[in-house]
């Protein structure tokens, strides 16, 4: 998981109680990767915490091989847009990734079950885009946002 903390400096109280509101819980997002100078855009399910999109995927997805390559990313829902860096956190049940994964099955709980997953392949594993800056629109205010960036430290 990755842990940054979230001053005011870098996000005002107000944009993040919006990014809270819209994307603290099962959010369609679309995710952009890039490959040899051509984008890819998917919609994806996700969860936004302290400046990152969560998603489940599976290792061997043409994003992971993308962003394996590449890790620049870019995501777009709800009046947001934003650039970010795209990090492998591993397999969804390995013991590093415990705290992330239960809130992860609490929220993707309607669906994760459905047998599309398979939390037990490892090569199921949690995407983290770790937000560097984004645009943030709520009725008639913009906010332009600059995340910290974490470093290998910061991811646990």
């Amino acid at each position: 998981m990755v842990m940054v903390r979230l001053s005011e400096e870098f996000l005002p109280a107000k944009a993040k109680e919006i990014l809270n509101s819209r994307f603290g819980h099962d959010t369609l997002i679309a995710l952009a990767s890039i490959e040899d100078n051509i984008p890819y855009v998917r919609t994806v399910n996700s969860y936004y915490e302290d400046g990152c999109f969560y998603i489940i995927t599976h290792a061997l997805s043409n994003k992971m091989r993308q962003f394996g390559k590449n890790p620049h990313a870019a995501i777009s829902g709800d009046w947001f847009t934003a650039h970010g860096r795209a990090i492998n956190l591993g397999c969804f049940a390995d013991a590093n990734n415990r705290t992330i994964a239960q809130k992860l099955k609490k929220v993707f709980h309607q669906w994760l079950v459905n047998g599309h997953t398979d939390l037990s392949d490892p090569n199921t594993c949690i995407l983290c885009i770790q937000l560097t800056d984004g645009i943030l629109f709520s009725h008639g205010t913009r906010f332009y946002l600059k995340f910290p960036v974490a470093t290998d430290t910061d991811i646990v």
